[in-house]
């Protein structure tokens, strides 16, 4: 296993694809899980051993603690954990978003990002060493219309990653990042082509992957934004 071990968490599709390519080309260890068992196949056949890519949904808890006690035995805990994984909402009023669409999209935002932390992040605390990344957005730090339920979920990771940041040991770090207006599936779900204005995830990770592996202990509990 080279460079650093990163456990990424939709590593799939848009900022999770990027990020795995950009992390994999600098020699680093990707760990990673989607919920397409046909994507998670083509990482598989992209990015071969030493990366390990498994079919989760880190709304389930049950299927979160399996993925754990399968990575952590075989590559120890990971030197970076990124919860990238998230749903946009269809644009609409908060009213006329049903509860289940509510509930699914806390689930996986909120919910998800808590039972990822519960599994991997004691292995992390036992060394004392290791770095959180909790991905926030621009609408976790202001609002826009017909985006509230996630507003509210990114605004729940930006409170959720300042707090855990006060309770982990020195050493450490929790942050939660925007990363900035980028042109994914997810924009375009919300701004449809406007999305085209802004950079696509291969050319923003050009710039996020080297500021997340440097980030450290000096940055816990900071609100950080790729620029």
């Amino acid at each position: 296993m080279a460079g650093k071990m990163i456990v990424l968490t939709g590593a799939t599709r848009g900022l999770g694809r990027a990020l795995t390519a950009g992390f994999a080309e600098l020699g680093h260890t990707v760990i990673g899980c989607g919920r397409s068992q046909a994507d998670v196949e083509r990482l598989r056949q992209t990015y071969p051993a030493p990366h390990d890519f498994t079919v989760v949904d880190v709304a389930d808890e049950g299927a979160v603690a399996r993925w754990a006690a399968e990575v952590l035995p075989r590559y120890g805990a990971p030197d970076l954990l990124i919860n990238n994984a998230a749903l946009m909402n269809r644009l609409a009023p908060l009213w006329e978003i049903t509860a289940e669409e509510f509930a699914r999209l806390m689930s996986v935002n909120v919910i998800g990002v808590v039972h990822v932390i519960r599994h991997f992040v004691p292995a992390m605390v036992e060394r004392k060493r290791g770095v959180i990344v909790n991905l926030s957005s621009g609408w976790g730090r202001s609002t826009s219309p017909e985006v509230a339920p996630y507003c509210a979920s990114k605004f729940a990771i930006e409170g959720l990653s300042k707090a855990m940041a006060q309770e982990l040991p020195p050493g450490m770090a929790c942050i939660p990042l925007n990363p900035g207006i980028i042109d994914t599936d997810m924009l375009r779900q919300a701004w449809g082509d406007g999305a085209g204005r802004y950079p696509s995830p291969q050319k923003w990770a050009e710039t996020a992957v080297p500021m997340l592996l440097r980030l450290g202990p000096e940055d816990n509990g900071k609100s950080l934004t790729v620029r």
